[in-house]
């Protein structure tokens, strides 16, 4: 349901703090207005700063917030409106805009504690969320088939991707995403990427696919009922139902299409399967499970690997061995379709999450394996010191920040061949204490 997201005290409020800023800061606003022109409207260009203001002593932090808001937004408008977003534009998606503290917030906040895969799984992969997806599939079949046709991606994983980003439409955010953008471009943290997607969400409004009090979505600016960032709308929405606009929020022809448009553009490769759960040989060199590791199915099979039930491998090309839970958990032979739903999200949890949902939504198995469930996840403070340990043994894991990259993993891989363990590059408990044993 679209919900009214500005009550009207508040819209006057703000649309005097505009109108008094545009007032005061016509000369300025002129001097960039001319510059303008050579601005780019693309995630990585300069975001405007909010010029200092003289308050008086009777201000509040929050009065001059609020008037540097006002004037961020004076200066967005010109350079827009220099970039070709026409005035009527400029007024809808303008005149009542509001800051978001809340956005701002959630933004800033760093999770201390990470999801184990197989805890994200248990819930990314539930009966229900199956046999929901199931029902919901046949609901929207024809519009699923459609897309599937067209674009050559299966009417499942699009299925599994609509579960995922929003549970089938039900739950895809009520934000409003000019708001949500505008406060991010004004003060978080990734200012020149939300920049450039606030110019691309005007772009959007100009089309006119969607009105500014219906463009709502996430906190962070994606939209619809497969939450495309408006850059990826701009890209890869598609008018499947003919009526003149890209509405992945209301038209299962248009979320379907659009959804599969992304992933058929960005590697999806009709006829081959996502992977598969594989059993390794005995004696498997951990190490060679990397995604830089790709070769052909055909030349695991020579090297051992066997389906759960002993069957050939499928065919897959450039395929590599994912190890989610370390080499005490299930192994995966993934391929380049498993990579194009990394475009689509850039994490191994939920590609795979999107992975099985898909196979079970088809009727086939879940997860055979067993997941190593007594293993604590790590904590951000933890892999910060795991990282520090692994340089302090000259491994370099590089700047200690909680996040686990290739630099992590390498080193962790380095360290593991030089104590005889398992070169799986999977974070533990225990390798954290080995680290900081005297």
């Amino acid at each position: 349901m679209v919900r009214t997201f500005v009550s009207r005290p508040r819209r006057t409020a703000l649309q005097s703090l505009l109108l008094a800023a545009a007032s005061t800061s016509m000369v300025w606003l002129a001097g960039c207005a001319a510059t303008a022109p050579g601005t780019s409207s693309t995630p990585g260009s300069a975001a405007p700063t909010p010029p200092s203001a003289a308050t008086s002593a009777a201000s509040t932090p929050a009065d001059t917030h609020e008037r540097e808001f006002a004037r961020w937004i004076e200066q967005f408008r010109a350079e827009a409106g220099a970039g070709g977003i026409n005035e009527s534009t400029l007024h809808a998606a303008f005149d009542g805009v509001q800051f978001l503290p809340e956005v701002v917030e959630r933004d800033r906040a760093q999770p201390e504690f990470t999801r184990a895969v197989w805890d994200y799984l248990d819930t990314a992969v539930s009966p229900a969320r199956v046999t929901r997806g199931q029902d919901k599939r046949a609901e929207a079949g024809a519009a699923f088939d459609a897309a599937a046709a067209r674009y050559g991606v299966p009417a499942e994983i699009l299925t599994a991707i609509w579960g995922m980003e929003s549970n089938y439409g039900a739950n895809y955010g009520s934000t409003p995403t000019i708001d949500a953008l505008a406060t991010l471009g004004f003060e978080g943290r990734r200012a020149d990427w939300a920049r450039g997607q606030l110019m691309a969400a005007l772009r959007i409004l100009q089309n006119g696919d969607i009105a500014r009090e219906r463009m709502i979505g996430s906190w962070a600016g994606a939209m619809g009922q497969t939450q495309f960032l408006p850059s990826s709308f701009l890209s890869y929405a598609v008018d499947a139902d003919g009526d003149g606009r890209r509405d992945i929020w209301n038209s299962m022809a248009d979320v379907a299409a659009s959804t599969a448009n992304f992933m058929a553009r960005e590697g999806w490769r009709p006829g081959q399967i996502w992977g598969v759960e594989v059993q390794l040989p005995s004696g498997f060199d951990y190490a060679r499970a990397d995604d830089g590791l790709r070769q052909s199915s055909a030349q695991w099979s020579a090297e051992g690997l066997r389906t759960m039930d002993g069957a050939p491998l499928p065919e897959l090309s450039e395929a590599s061995v994912l190890l989610p839970g370390g080499a005490r958990g299930p192994a995966f032979l993934v391929g380049p379709n498993f990579r194009a739903i990394l475009r689509y999200n850039n994490s191994s949890s939920y590609a795979l999450g999107v992975s099985l949902l898909a196979q079970r939504i088809a009727g086939g198995p879940g997860v055979q394996a067993a997941w190593p469930r007594e293993l604590q996840p790590l904590s951000r403070s933890d892999m910060r010191a795991l990282q520090e340990g692994l340089n302090a043994k000259g491994l370099n894991a590089g700047t200690p920040d909680g996040v686990i990259g290739p630099a992590t993993r390498a080193a962790i891989r380095n360290y593991q061949r030089g104590a005889g363990l398992p070169a799986d590059a999977y974070p533990t408990m225990d390798l954290l204490r080995r680290l900081q044993a005297p």
